[in-house]
């Protein structure tokens, strides 16, 4: 079989190995799609903090089981699948209190260990989710995408009625978005400088898609919502703007989640949090039970997954993605790599 190793910066070769056989607990995936992230594109650049070369990416997908080891149980061939790419230790105060998502030694498969971007991965049964028969491949490999969104409201008291501001209408923003609405959120209001990704959030049906360089969004929150404001925000950018804008906005006593990933250490105006009473809540990953509640969000057809595919590749065009991604970075949601061309 053939993997898609990235090598080094901007330089991804192939390589032809062994299909592996998989160990008693676990099962082997014909990989089917690879959706490919933000965290991918900065490794593909060099710009990843935590990811080395060479690396084999590939934590968005999907698949079907081939073969099960000995000791597999939860899982049969033929089984359509996605898995929580979350290698956890197990034996950390986290992981023994029930927040394996936060590992004190986490590594995230197709980060820092090798990633489905080959043609079978055998991984641990405990590590893959189902998913339903007819559920197409391609929405298979957005699961984890979403199960982040669904995970980041879950720090919130309630959703039910409430209103939402989320900062950032990229996929896991406008994916977010999707699932507070499809939880209960009364309206959501997503901002962004990008035309095009606020066009598809239009086309997802979220309410008021602000474009910030040409609208002032306290006056937008104040047009929309009066002088409640929001409820809560989701800030899903990861850079020293829009975290600074969640503070300045925020209605006094309320939540702040940070869902972006900063590649720089922002300053805040830990002032304004103090005097406003705010509570401001980092989210990472997610759990079993977020990746189900995904699972069933897409298949009430309370999501909409289809807008945001941009464009799919070949496996063996897999460097060509990158470039493509790059020369067209404004008009991009999500490329997705189809395994089976």
């Amino acid at each position: 079989m053939w993997q898609a190793i990235l090598e080094s910066k901007e330089r991804i070769i192939f390589k032809k190995v062994e299909k592996p056989i998989p160990r008693p607990n676990e099962v082997l995936i014909k990989i089917k799609k690879i959706g490919i992230c933000g965290s991918d594109i900065h490794a593909f650049h060099g710009k990843h903090p935590y990811i080395s070369f060479p690396i084999i990416q590939g934590h968005e997908f999907s698949g079907q089981i081939t073969e099960v080891g000995k000791e597999a149980k939860r899982f049969q061939p033929g089984d359509n699948v996605t898995i929580m790419p979350q290698v956890v230790c197990n034996r950390c105060y986290p992981c023994t209190h029930g927040n394996y998502h936060i590992c004190q030694n986490l590594k995230v498969i197709g980060c820092q260990t090798p990633g489905a971007a080959q043609e079978y991965f055998s991984v641990d049964e405990n590590l893959v989710i189902k998913v339903p028969d007819n559920m197409s491949y391609d929405f298979g490999a957005m699961v984890e995408p979403l199960a982040v969104g669904v995970h980041a409201l879950g720090k919130l008291s309630e959703l039910k009625g409430i209103n939402l501001l989320v900062l950032g209408a990229g996929p896991i923003g406008n994916l977010a978005a999707q699932a507070a609405k499809g939880l209960g959120v009364r309206t959501v209001m997503i901002t962004d400088i990008n035309e095009f990704r606020l066009e598809i959030a239009k086309k997802c049906g979220l309410d008021y898609p602000i474009l910030i360089s040409r609208e002032d969004l306290s006056q937008a929150i104040e047009k929309h919502f009066g002088e409640a404001g929001v409820d809560a925000t989701l800030e899903c950018v990861g850079l020293q703007a829009t975290i600074e804008q969640a503070i300045q906005i925020a209605r006094k006593g309320t939540d702040i989640i940070v869902v972006g990933v900063f590649s720089e250490i922002p300053r805040v105006n830990i002032g304004f949090i103090q005097d406003k009473e705010l509570r401001l809540m980092g989210t990472l990953m997610y759990r079993e039970e977020d990746y189900h509640v995904a699972i069933e969000l897409i298949q009430s057809g309370k999501i909409h997954l289809q807008p945001l595919i941009s464009e799919y590749f070949s496996f063996m065009d897999y460097e060509k993605a990158y470039r493509f991604i790059e020369n067209n970075k404004n008009k991009i949601m999500k490329v997705i790599i189809n395994m089976d061309k």
